[in-house]
């Protein structure tokens, strides 16, 4: 009888295919994340930018909260957009691969998280918009992912992406004024707070067994039958 644990080639295989199908959601729900903002983008630029003034976020203003959900969605130049629009979708997908219905969840926790950060300490006679802080939240929850789930392969990305745009954490605070740094920072914030929240709940005692080398096969030796 097996005293180790090990798994079998057809779960392995399973598990694979389940990742590879959430990943390829993840892949069209960014690319239509993108044709979203990048259309709306089109009717504010027609119309003098007015959409992001009247749907973003003022702050301290009771009647202006509504817009912490519409407020991700407006940029305020080509720039702005072309800006955000890669990250985005780069930490985005990374954030979604493992499964698109906690993805959801968790883009909530940072677009509520985010907003209501900015719409509290923003500079006032401001309006802030932008999609920046929901980046920097799926940034700040791809970090610390792999070590809440402890998943080894999502640990690796974290450090990979915390590497590659290391010049990100460069803009979380600017200096520049004119920058809603806020939503950067509330973002960033809520995206680790959503790598606890929706970690994975694994019992250590199953993680210990399924992370054993095969043991040795012990022969069933059996009892004295008091013959």
């Amino acid at each position: 009888m097996s005293i180790g644990s090990e798994r079998h080639p057809v779960a392995g295989a399973r598990d694979a295919e389940t990742i590879l199908a959430e990943a390829r959601k993840a892949l069209w729900v960014m690319v239509g994340f993108l044709v979203v903002i990048w259309t709306v983008q089109i009717v504010n630029w027609a119309s003098d930018y007015d959409l992001s003034l009247d749907y973003g976020i003022r702050p301290r203003d009771v009647g202006s909260l509504p817009e912490i959900f519409s407020a991700p969605f407006l940029h305020f130049s080509w720039g702005h957009i072309e800006g955000n629009s890669g990250p985005l979708f780069i930490f985005g997908f990374l954030a979604a691969y493992r499964g698109v219905r906690k993805f959801l969840m968790l883009t909530a926790l940072i677009v509520v998280g985010s907003g209501i950060g900015a719409w509290f300490t923003q500079a006032p006679n401001s309006v802030g918009a932008g999609a920046s802080g929901v980046v920097f939240g799926y940034f700040g929850y791809i970090i610390v992912r792999g070590v809440f789930d402890r998943h080894r392969i999502d640990i690796v990305i974290g450090l990979v992406m915390a590497l590659c745009f290391a010049y990100q954490f460069s803009v979380l605070i600017p200096a520049e004024e004119g920058i809603g740094w806020q939503s950067h920072l509330f973002g960033f914030i809520a995206g680790v707070l959503g790598g606890w929240i929706f970690r994975d709940r694994r019992p250590k005692k199953v993680d210990a067994a399924e992370d054993a080398p095969p043991g040795p096969t012990t022969p069933l030796i059996p009892k004295d039958l008091g013959l």
